[in-house]
């Protein structure tokens, strides 16, 4: 996208061009907040095509395979549209967003218990060339963490599944969820420590947390 500055020369109605600058990626997002306020069609459908997929990968990852995706996606642009006047680009337009679809995803954890996860619903993630036994053991390992997560505080489960299943950094995960690094840590520690005690009781569920999972953040950088 492309700024254009223009100046008026002797009080007519002549425009010249004075200089043409490439907008930066913030400026970007800002024009393209406020053009969706202004009520640019063409702006609204190509911010919701440009953050559609990220919504529901952050979705999906927090929720698992058997979450409402497609009403919480609907959810999540309704309020972005309805917030787009107090964006201020103090933050990316993709991380403000983030944060709305994680605030609607902790809305439903806290007032609808998610169902089982199936087993057949499960992707075959990060096992694409492995044999038939290891995507089977693979899938059923992330579907035993699903179901420990959907007993947790929706807090460490949105911590957790952001930094262990879908690999950002804990700094990523506390801009996205408005919270400190230092809560962030404890948090994902805590809900790793409760998936651990269960481990501890099941081989195949240790062995997926082991090989797949993300490290978990030390005790003594939670505190």
């Amino acid at each position: 996208m492309i700024r254009a500055t223009f100046v008026r020369r002797g009080g007519t109605n002549i425009e010249m061009i004075r200089a043409v600058q490439p907008l930066n990626a913030e400026d970007a997002a800002r024009d393209l907040a406020r053009r969706c306020v202004e009520g640019d069609r063409a702006a609204q459908t190509r911010l919701f095509r440009e953050e559609v997929r990220r919504v529901y990968g952050l979705l999906y990852r927090v929720l698992g395979p058997s979450g409402p995706h497609e009403d919480l996606i609907q959810e999540t642009f309704l309020r972005v549209f309805r917030s787009l006047p107090q964006f201020r680009g103090d933050s990316q337009l993709s991380t403000w967003i983030g944060g709305i679809a994680l605030n609607v995803a902790y809305g439903h954890l806290r007032s609808n218990p998610t169902p089982a996860v199936r087993l057949e619903l499960v992707p075959d993630t990060r096992v694409e060339e492995a044999g038939v036994e290891q995507q089977l053991a693979a899938r059923e390992g992330l579907r035993r963490v699903y179901q420990l997560l959907d007993r947790m505080d929706p807090r460490l489960r949105i911590a957790f599944t952001l930094h262990a299943i879908d690999g950002r950094s804990l700094r990523e995960v506390a801009g996205l969820m408005a919270a400190s690094l230092v809560a962030t840590k404890a948090r994902v520690w805590r809900a790793r420590r409760e998936l651990d005690k269960r481990a501890g009781r099941d081989p195949l569920l240790r062995s997926y947390l082991e090989e797949t999972l993300a490290d978990e953040p030390q005790p003594e950088d939670a505190a």
